[in-house]
């Protein structure tokens, strides 16, 4: 009767793909909901993928033009700071994150990071 009762046990627990179970939640029992911001579908904000990217309000080509027109000299035009969420499957379509082996998800350590261009 033991055996199969271990037989049982072990046929019925699941495999666990990930450490976290793909989250950061650690000891809460719930967490808030964001929308994803490609799709809007609604996302545990721990499960998100959460990118912050800085960019210049004006493009490029335009930067020449306002500050040959500026009044001030040496005016610093503002940036835009964006807080993007994607959900795993946009993030995932998107290459912000990659699919990884068995063996390379064990790996904590994050990605190298390259330094910003000139």
């Amino acid at each position: 009767a033991t055996v199969s009762v271990l037989y049982w046990k072990s046929l019925t627990t699941m495999t666990i793909k990930r450490r976290n179970h793909g989250r950061n939640k650690k000891g809460r029992g719930h967490c808030s909901s964001i929308r994803c911001s490609n799709c809007a579908k609604m996302c545990p904000k721990d499960k998100a993928c959460k990118r912050f990217i800085v960019r210049n309000m004006v493009e490029s080509a335009a930067v020449r033009d306002i500050t040959e027109a500026s009044a001030i000299q040496n005016y610093q035009l503002p940036k835009l700071y964006l807080k993007i969420h994607y959900c795993v499957a946009c993030a995932i379509h998107s290459r912000q994150v990659r699919v990884r082996s068995v063996t390379l998800r064990k790996v904590r350590t994050p990605p190298r990071r390259f330094p910003p261009r000139r």
